[in-house]
């Protein structure tokens, strides 16, 4: 539904912008003239100059040549007005992201569908609305080097075109002339023309310079001492600084090295491949390979996944659109192949997954209990989400789901105390390691969002550890490597589950995922961490536990 409100509402903020929006315009066009517009002027005038006849008239551009005169269809007030449907999309999807908190994954694929926006066009969109949200941070500290006041004075939706100019010119391959022509285009006609010139002579400013002199003036602005390596990166690989430390603590508390720090950062920065789930007993994966063409290769680790290496549409693959198969990043595929397949004792018939939406791994699991004789039940506290859920395991197996209901995942462990075999808790957290395929997530987050998401894992995995019975095993799963996400939580959660009188043991989740995914690399710890960088999926958490007494 946001993205059918998308164009309206990304219009509606440009124009209607309020005492805020005017006043930004105002300086818009006064800057714009101060800035570019006697600029301009000065350098037209010896070309002008050149084109006047004997009596100082200057000719028509028609009759510059000497040839026959000729007139555009297009009256004067209607000639380059206008932006291109994709550009216009891409704006439209930025400005749904900043006003509706919609997240462009969910917005900007119907928005493309609704307007028949496809192929080359529909790729140059998807590029220009996720990079400009990707390195957003990184174009404001460009910006505000050549605005000349504060980016907070900037009209929200000028300052959203100028990150999509400056995305163009610095962030991909699209010529400084067509870059500004077009973005000013798409001012003029979404805002105003007032504003179009402000924008004209900013992004002339930002196309002066190439990318890597820009890095290193919005390094040392950050930087300016030479001795805060995480100000300088945060600034020139797009996060906030808070991120960035987080990162860090998590590289080194999960065993790797600091020094992997950039390659990660700048991974988050990438657009990730699409990749597709073959759900076992309702598809082969050979047969999901054939049937993507010949660009799409095997999963790096999964050996249900598939690939793709170009852009397009996988919902136009009749296997997804019946549901025989999904998209669902490897990690994420991974972490369900991982509770399937740990070791249990006693018998293998009730799964669970306890925050089951939007139903990407409920629908794996479904498809494995299918072949091993088990029931999954599904469990999602909200009721959107739940409907999310159901279509997803429509396609399973008949038996293999047991339900699908809507409720609180935290009282689960006390109205079926013991009731299942295998518990999946893909738990509510801030989604630092998929800011590839959410790249919003990085600027909406912040440092309060801990404490209020790893209270409720805490209460979740208490409860998952009472629904699973003696002898069964959960997966405790976070799409974020945060230590206070991942082994803080954990390790409150046992502690707690301990006092209650549960014993819990942690088993070896790396070994459990190199039987699935021989040559995985992973240091030797019980939990287990994917890295964009190091394993080219999302940063997924692992930790498995057995409920031993």
């Amino acid at each position: 539904m946001s993205g059918e409100r998308g164009p309206g509402t990304g219009r509606g903020g440009g124009t209607r912008g309020g005492g805020d929006g005017g006043a930004a315009r105002g300086q818009g066009a006064g800057a714009a003239r101060g800035q570019g517009g006697g600029a301009a002027r000065g350098q037209g005038g010896g070309a002008g100059a050149e084109r006047r006849n004997a009596a100082g008239r200057q000719r028509p551009a028609s009759r510059q040549g000497g040839g026959p005169r000729e007139r555009t269809a297009a009256a004067p007030s209607a000639r380059r007005r206008s932006s291109d449907p994709a550009r216009t999309a891409a704006f439209d999807v930025l400005r749904t992201v900043a006003e509706s908190d919609a997240y462009a994954n969910l917005v900007l694929p119907p928005l493309l569908r609704d307007r028949g926006i496809r192929g080359r066009d529909a790729g140059f969109a998807t590029e220009l609305a996720y990079g400009t949200l990707r390195l957003r941070g990184r174009y404001d500290a460009v910006l505000a080097q050549c605005t000349g006041r504060s980016l907070d004075q900037v009209d929200p939706p000028v300052l959203d075109a100028l990150r999509l100019g400056a995305h163009q010119l610095l962030g991909m391959r699209v010529p400084p002339h067509a870059a500004v022509s077009e973005t000013v285009g798409l001012v003029r006609e979404q805002v105003g023309a007032g504003p179009a010139q402000f924008v004209n002579a900013v992004l002339r400013a930002v196309s002066r310079e190439p990318l890597d002199v820009w890095l290193e003036r919005i390094g040392d602005a950050a930087d300016p001492a030479g001795t805060d390596a995480v100000a300088r990166l945060s600034a020139v690989d797009s996060h906030p600084a808070w991120v960035t430390r987080a990162l860090r603590e998590a590289l080194v508390g999960h065993g790797r090295s600091a020094d992997e720090l950039g390659p990660l950062l700048a991974a988050d920065n990438e657009a990730p491949r699409v990749s597709l789930v073959a759900r076992p007993g309702l598809l082969d994966r050979d047969d999901l390979l054939a049937a993507a063409g010949a660009d799409a290769t095997p999963g790096r680790w999964s050996p249900t996944a598939v690939t793709l290496a170009g852009g397009g549409d996988p919902a136009g693959l009749p296997a997804v659109r019946s549901g025989r198969a999904g998209v669902q990043d490897e990690g994420s595929q991974l972490v369900a192949l991982a509770l399937a397949d740990a070791p249990l004792d006693g018998p293998d018939d009730r799964w669970l997954d306890l925050c089951a939406g939007p139903g990407g791994k409920a629908a794996l699991l479904a498809a494995l209990a299918g072949e091993r004789g088990a029931r999954l039940v599904a469990n999602e506290v909200q009721p959107h989400r739940a409907r999310l859920v159901r279509q997803a395991v429509a396609a399973a197996p008949d038996g293999s789901v047991e339900d699908v209901r809507v409720g609180d995942g935290r009282e689960v462990g006390d109205s079926e105390p013991g009731g299942y075999d295998r518990v999946l808790l893909d738990a509510p957290c801030t989604g630092l390691g998929a800011l590839r395929r959410r790249p919003e997530s990085r600027w909406r987050r912040t440092p309060s969002d801990l404490a209020q998401l790893t209270a409720l894992q805490r209460d979740l995995l208490g409860s998952a550890l009472r629904a699973v019975r003696v002898g069964g095993v959960v997966a405790y799963v976070t799409c974020s490597p945060v230590l206070a996400e991942t082994q803080l939580a954990v390790v409150d959660a046992t502690r707690a589950a301990r006092k209650a009188g549960l014993d819990v043991e942690v088993l070896d989740a790396p070994a459990v995922l190199h039987a699935i995914a021989p040559g995985l690399d992973l240091p030797a710890r019980p939990d287990a961490q994917l890295w964009p960088h190091a394993h080219g999926t999302d940063a997924m958490h692992l930790t498995l536990l057995r409920r031993t007494a």
